[in-house]
């Protein structure tokens, strides 16, 4: 059996988290979505401090950019900072369709920023193209 996938959400809208298990759960592939709520619970699972001291770092974040106490752009550049986390990919999955987020994120080396969609079919669909592509085609640096 394939060993699982590890994915980090950072969410803090909670019709947004139950929208990506529910689609990662009609995914094709094993995997284990975790899930915090902020910026500094992000950094502290990454770091695998306190609480998360005996977490798996992820394979795959997927991060949204407007989070509480720390926010998404301070996360990506603090783990594309990190000589231990900078080789997670991240996936900027987030509201904002301003240019200047855009521009921002790719600075700071995100991998990819998806708006997601309003719609729950075309979230769902995204989500789970998130899946095809970054779980089935890429290939993901060891951990």
């Amino acid at each position: 059996m394939k060993p699982s996938i590890e994915i980090l959400l950072v969410e803090d809208s909670p019709g947004d988290i139950r929208l990506t298990q529910e689609a990662f759960k009609e995914g094709k592939l094993v995997n284990r979505l975790h899930v915090v709520q902020d910026g500094e619970a992000a950094m502290a699972f990454l770091r695998q401090e306190g609480a998360y001291a005996q977490t798996i770092r992820p394979d795959l974040i997927l991060l949204d950019l407007n989070l509480p106490k720390k926010d998404g752009r301070e996360v990506l550049a603090e783990i594309k900072a990190d000589g231990a986390l900078r080789r997670i990919p991240v996936v900027v999955l987030t509201t904002s369709r301003a240019e200047q987020d855009v521009l921002k994120v790719y600075d700071l080396h995100a991998n990819c920023y998806i708006t997601k969609p309003v719609d729950l079919d075309q979230f769902l669909k995204v989500v789970q193209s998130v899946e095809d592509f970054w779980l089935t085609i890429v290939r993901l640096p060891p951990r």
